[in-house]
């Protein structure tokens, strides 16, 4: 992974986004906005299932609310990170919070997307309650995407959050 690393970072369009000053800059300062987006769109999506937030509203409304801005700010997040990936490869590829970040960000969309699936046709059906394995799920939805958020945070500091199981050579 290190010689594609190192392949990608000497590539024209790398160079370019790595010398012009302030475009690492602002593609971090929108990639963290999309996050922050992603997290309050499913903080409030998981908060209605767990009956402290909205309550009053169907959850259907709750979910038609915020899911555009998750799934929006998801795609600006992915567009944004690419970038920074490309911007950065060596490193991104040698961190092992980049790695965990990239599992647990699948393991978020895809479960986020089948979350919303299941509870949409729960609620249908169901007088505005949730079933105890709903709200376990919502708890688990915010960890994990709070866990993302950390994890994107320390790929800056890998080396002294991992200590000796960093990937740094």
């Amino acid at each position: 992974m290190h010689g594609f690393a190192d392949w990608l970072a000497g590539t024209g369009f790398s160079r370019t986004i790595q010398s012009v000053s302030w475009v690492i800059p602002s593609l971090q300062s929108i990639h963290i906005l999309m996050i922050g987006v992603v997290f309050v769109s499913v903080l409030m999506i998981a908060l209605r299932v767990l009956g402290r937030m909205r309550a009053d509203q169907p959850f259907e409304a709750v979910w038609r609310r915020f899911a555009p801005w998750m799934w929006t700010g998801l795609l600006v997040m992915a567009g944004t990170g690419l970038l920074l990936i490309t911007a950065e490869p060596v490193r991104e590829f040698t961190a092992l919070s980049f790695w965990l970040k990239m599992l647990l960000l699948a393991l978020g969309v895809t479960g986020t997307a089948l979350y919303g699936r299941g509870l949409r046709s729960q609620a249908r059906v169901a007088t505005g309650q949730f079933s105890g394995g709903a709200k376990a799920a919502s708890v688990l939805l915010i960890v994990l995407w709070l866990a993302v958020i950390f994890l994107g945070r320390a790929i800056a500091y890998d080396k002294e959050v991992w200590a000796s199981f960093s990937l740094h050579a």
